[in-house]
């Protein structure tokens, strides 16, 4: 349960989550790999402090990342879209349904084969607020219009 559910209002229900994409640890990854390397080589060398020193820094990359990744929460709601970023120094955005003009997705050729993407919510007024690296964001997009279509939808009176 995240933070996300501690700051639900009265009523409010979620719909949907979605989450960053793994693709957020494919730099880290890189820049870790290659410490680990300069570490393997520096130990092969017979330099053992420095490459124990190197193969420990190669780990944090990797850290970063996963607690960047575990801490994004994105959230359709029955009200609003909720989205935050971040674990020290927090980006969010919350928006009610009736408040969004329209949801954009920008994915690249690679984002659509590995199935991630930008998502940026125009508010009214022209606010933009956009969040990337979503995981599944057609899905997401496909998700704050279903919530919207519901929140318009006229309520029936049943007639006898």
């Amino acid at each position: 349960m995240g933070s996300i559910d501690h700051n639900l209002i009265t009523n409010e229900a979620v719909t949907y989550r979605a989450k960053l994409h793994a693709i957020v640890f494919f730099k880290p990854l890189l820049i870790s790999l290659a410490l680990a390397v300069v570490g393997g080589s520096l130990f092969y060398l017979q330099q053992p402090w420095p490459a124990a020193g190197l193969i420990v820094v190669a780990a944090i990359p990797i850290i970063v990342a996963s607690v960047g990744r575990s801490s994004a929460e994105f959230a359709v709601t029955n009200k609003r879209v909720i989205l935050k970023v971040g674990f020290i120094q927090k980006k969010t955005a919350e928006m009610f349904l009736n408040k969004i003009e329209s949801v954009g997705v920008d994915q690249s050729i690679i984002g659509r084969v590995l199935g991630y993407g930008t998502i940026t919510i125009r508010g009214t007024g022209g606010t933009l607020e956009p969040f990337d690296r979503i995981s599944a964001p057609l899905e997401f997009r496909r998700q704050i219009q279903e919530q919207i279509g519901r929140t318009f939808e006229p309520v029936s009176k049943d007639v006898r």
